[in-house]
This record gives structure tokens, C-alpha cells and sequence, in this order.
């Protein structure tokens, strides 16, 4: 990863958003950049120009944290753009972002016993369990038969959240808000990016999909991320029609950068009916090990 480019990028699509009325600062007609000039921000974040435009050339190793500070209440960043940018600060000082250490391998371990018999315990709700690269790595019964269309049938890679969403049509049918959730699963996966560069296989499924999706090159480019956190989704199932459900997203602290998330319906909804009618026929498939790429055989690829 370029990470100085990363920088240069990221500061410039935020310094794009943000209107001189926004910042409180007089627009003018004659105005050759959107949102604020270099000078703008630099006054608002009381640093010198000559500094704030160092920054932005990507040259951020050893900034402070009270800098950093400044420069995102200058560009009105989110919790989510300010914990990214000092995570770039971070990567570019050569630091662990966000105290996650620095993984050994590639894969993360979602193999522990304990782990499988508290998704199973899980049977009115969607449970699974997923890693920064998207890759769905086990589920409960009620998530298998729930992510089927993503997960598919026999033998092959472990499934993918964002390789279906951009390379499998079928993503069209099962996300109705396909766009929403095409732009939320960059953005999450754009503040993976910064909290570890040093991910060879996020690197790797980005730059296939770069390749293989131009919507997702497109997202890609504009730099916003975001975290799951909580909220509601719609989904049309092959089998029992649309769901409406809350999601929560759990950090799986004995494996830092693996979620844990839960779908629910809204108890007494259609949704609720219609999610206890897919448990039930969860209930009738064989037990397997609650692990999706043990089954998958959907390879979507571009």
C-alpha cells in the first residue's frame, strides 16, 4: 500500500467535502477547487500553511496527536474518518494502528470449539462470524441457510461478502439496496485498510476487485470509510421473501479483527415470521461444523 498516497488522498477527498459556509468562511464566486483551499484549512487548524500542505503531500509520520486533532475538527471529520487518519499517522510511523498487532499469517483462527458452540447456541437470530477481508468464516445454522445464495453449495474457497456483493449478480436479488450496501462494504473495508496495511490478502481481494468491478473502483477512489456498528437491513431470501432485520456488530476480543454479527427481526413483524420460518427450515439440514467454507462452492469471479 501507498502510504503516503493514502494520506494525500484521504485529505484531499475531506478537504472536497466541506464548503467554506460549512466552515464558516466566506465562498466567494472565484473559487478554482470544491470545498476549502489548503490555506483555509491550514487557518482553521492553526498549523502553517507550508506544514498543513507538507501533510498532505502524505508526509504525516511524526505528527502529533494534538495536530491531528486540529486538522480533523478543521475538516469535520466523523469518529470514523478521525480514528482513520490516525491510523494512517500510525502505519506511517511504523506503529500498530489502533493497538492491533500485527498478524503472523494470513488467516485468522475461527476454529475454537467454544467459538462454534456459542454461534449454535444463537437460533432465532442470523449469526456469523466474519474477518477484516470479509471472508465469512462460520455461522450459525439459521446464517447457513440465511447466506446461502452466498455461501453455495459444495467445495471451493471460503465464501466472500464483497466478492459476492461486486462480482456474483445474484448479490442484486439478495441485497435490494444494492447500492447502499456496495458503499458500505468499501467503506468498511477502506478502514480495515488503514487499521492494517499491511494486509497482504485485503491488498490482494482490493486489487481484485479493482479489476474486476468498476463500481468498485469508484468507491474505492473516494476515500470514506466507515464502521458496521448497528442498524437495520433489507434482504430478499430465495426462500421466505424480504427481511427487515437489526444488526449489532461484537468484536471477538480473543481474535482482535474478527466480528462477530447478529441479524434480528423486530419481535410480532413479518420479518420475525418470515425469519422464524427460514429457522425452521435451518433446523432440517444436517449438522455440519458451523464452518461455511467447508460447503461453499460459490466462486464468483470476475
Amino acid at each position: 500500500m501507498d502510504k503516503r498516497g493514502e494520506v494525500r488522498e484521504f485529505l484531499t477527498s475531506r478537504r472536497a467535502k466541506v464548503t467554506p459556509e460549512q466552515a464558516g468562511i466566506p465562498g466567494g464566486s472565484n473559487r478554482r477547487v470544491p470545498g476549502l483551499r489548503r490555506t483555509e484549512v491550514a487557518i482553521l487548524a492553526g498549523v502553517s500553511v507550508e506544514y498543513y500542505a507538507k501533510l498532505e503531500r502524505g508526509r504525516i509520520a511524526g505528527a502529533s496527536a494534538s495536530v491531528l486533532d486540529a486538522i480533523a475538527r478543521a475538516l469535520q471529520l466523523d469518529d470514523t474518518e478521525r480514528t482513520h487518519l490516525f491510523d494512517l499517522a500510525r502505519a506511517a510511523d511504523g506503529v500498530p494502528a489502533s493497538g492491533r498487532p500485527r498478524r503472523r499469517s494470513t488467516r485468522q483462527n475461527a476454529s475454537r470449539p467454544s467459538l462454534h458452540w456459542a454461534l449454535d447456541a444463537i437460533t432465532d437470530a442470523v449469526a456469523f462470524v466474519r474477518d477484516p477481508r470479509q471472508d465469512l468464516l462460520a455461522t450459525n445454522a439459521l446464517g447457513r441457510r440465511f447466506y446461502s445464495p452466498v455461501i453455495g453449495g459444495g467445495g471451493g474457497r471460503t465464501p466472500n461478502l464483497a466478492r459476492f456483493q461486486f462480482l456474483d449478480p445474484a448479490s442484486r436479488d439478495f441485497y435490494p439496496d444494492w447500492d447502499l450496501f456496495a458503499e458500505m462494504c468499501v467503506a468498511i473495508m477502506r478502514a480495515e485498510a488503514g487499521r492494517d496495511p499491511h494486509d497482504r490478502a485485503l491488498q490482494d481481494l482490493v486489487g481484485e476487485l479493482s479489476t474486476c468491478s468498476e463500481t468498485f473502483r469508484t468507491l474505492w477512489a473516494a476515500h470514506d470509510v466507515r464502521t458496521h456498528g448497528t442498524g437495520t437491513k433489507r434482504f430478499i431470501h430465495p426462500e421466505v421473501g424480504e427481511l427487515v432485520l437489526a444488526y449489532e456488530e461484537l468484536a471477538v476480543t480473543a481474535e482482535p479483527g474478527l466480528i462477530l454479527m447478529i441479524y434480528t427481526a423486530e419481535p410480532g413483524s413479518p420479518s420475525a415470521e418470515r425469519l422464524r420460518l427460514l429457522a425452521s427450515l435451518a433446523a432440517e439440514q444436517p449438522t455440519d461444523t458451523g464452518n461455511p467454507a467447508a460447503t461453499t462452492g460459490h466462486t464468483p469471479s470476475c
